[in-house]
């Protein structure tokens, strides 16, 4: 096992379908790579942007843990157990498929396209009981740190999934230093940069570039410029 992994922004795979067009970080439908199929438990990580009005129409999924940030715009979720909301930035929504869900997703908006991240997690638990979560965090708390807004706790900060795995959201003024300790020793974390330029580890980070690591300590961080970053602690066996 490398103790590191890099995926540079245009490394990414691409898909144009005219209403969405997608970043795909790891093997995702008809784009595919042998080596580059996961991060752990992490098994994909799309950077949609849907067109006005449009979005993917009423689809299954089973045993997977679906998660959504918005980062611009406004998305529309309806699913088979009657959850209809709304989610903007600043709220996480998250799904588990369990024994099996259909669901749609639109851009809520007629006028301006939304931009989202989907992530997908394979689940530790297999054919549970499907649910649907999802919570709002202000911006402030992520000022120059990590603010928690996923765990595998229902009692913990954030929506909770049946997976070992911990995402947190941070905004940081360049110049700004932190750390991150593994919530469980053994898992790896995956960054991805939202904006800016950011050193990990001191590997330096661009825009929308993700870097996957299995640390033996603490991992440090340093905004080289104003950054906002998402990291996700996952196991890499479960």
């Amino acid at each position: 096992m490398k103790n590191s992994i890099m995926h540079q922004s245009a490394s990414r795979f691409s898909a144009d379908h005219g209403w969405l067009k997608s970043a795909q970080t790891f093997s995702f439908h008809g784009n595919y790579d042998p080596d580059r199929i996961q991060f752990g438990a992490l098994r994909v990580l799309n950077d949609d942007t849907v067109n006005g009005g449009k979005g993917f129409g009423r689809h299954p999924h089973d045993n997977m843990e679906i998660i959504s940030i918005p980062l611009e715009g406004t998305l529309e979720h309806q699913d088979s157990m009657g959850n209809i909301a709304v989610i903007r930035p600043g709220e996480i929504q998250a799904m588990s498929a369990g024994t099996g869900i259909y669901h749609t997703e639109f851009n809520k908006n007629e006028n301006e396209p939304v931009t989202f991240l989907q992530i997908w997690l394979y689940p530790d638990k297999l054919n549970v009981a499907p649910r649907y979560d999802q919570q709002s965090y202000s911006d402030g708390d992520r000022h120059n740190r990590f603010l928690q807004i996923l765990s595998p706790d229902s009692d913990d900060e954030g929506v909770w999934i049946n997976q070992n795995a911990w995402f947190h959201l941070g905004d940081f003024d360049g110049g700004a230093v932190t750390d991150y300790n593994l919530k469980v020793a053994g898992n790896g974390l995956y960054v991805f940069v939202i904006s800016g330029d950011v050193e990990v580890n001191g590997q330096l980070l661009n825009t929308r570039d993700g870097y996957g690591i299995w640390p033996e300590s603490p991992v440090s961080f340093r905004a080289v410029s104003d950054a906002s970053l998402l990291i996700m602690e996952v196991p890499e066996k479960w």
